[in-house]
């Protein structure tokens, strides 16, 4: 049963990826998009990673996507199509993002991963002290880098709603 559960998460991943990336409508390419997040979560949630599904759930499901859909509301009309990308800047992307899946499966099968004991269960107690500790092996640093990619993605949403008309 799970690993059917599996299967159908990764088709809607996919699925949606793609029609977010080939939508023309800026907010259907956005709700894909949170699709994805959501179906991303739901493997996490599988794998009982519970607070890392709700991490997931409440700063990309929630938080970037509120700020691209806010960001879109405010400098664009919802109705309005992208423009059509050419197709030399696709090939592009595509032998691009080839180039990076190779690289990212090269790293994950060359690196020599080691297994972990673990003899306690982690609480969310000890997840939200070791995230707001300064000393070693604390998060306090990633911590605040989520705040910058909050502001990168509504900067970005910004400048595609705008697109090329950035003085009016």
């Amino acid at each position: 049963m799970e690993t059917i559960l599996f299967y159908i998460l990764a088709a809607l991943i996919v699925v949606f990826a793609i029609a977010s990336v080939s939508s023309r409508k800026i907010l259907r390419a956005v709700i894909f998009l949170l699709f994805v997040l959501i179906s991303i979560a739901g493997i996490y949630f599988m794998i009982d990673y519970s607070f890392l599904g709700a991490v997931q759930l409440a700063v990309y499901g929630g938080g970037v996507i509120v700020l691209i859909i806010f960001s879109v509301l405010l400098v664009h009309h919802v109705e309005l199509e992208l423009e059509i990308t050419p197709l030399r800047k696709k090939l592009i992307a595509g032998a691009l993002s080839v180039v990076g899946l190779g690289i990212t499966l090269w790293a994950i099968y060359t690196y020599p991963f080691k297994t972990a004991s673990v003899d306690r269960t982690i609480e969310v107690k000890d997840i939200g002290m070791k995230l707001l500790s300064y000393g070693d092996g604390g998060f306090m640093l990633p911590f605040e880098v989520i705040s910058i990619l909050l502001l990168a993605v509504m900067i970005g949403a910004i400048v595609i709603a705008k697109g090329k008309n950035l003085n009016g």
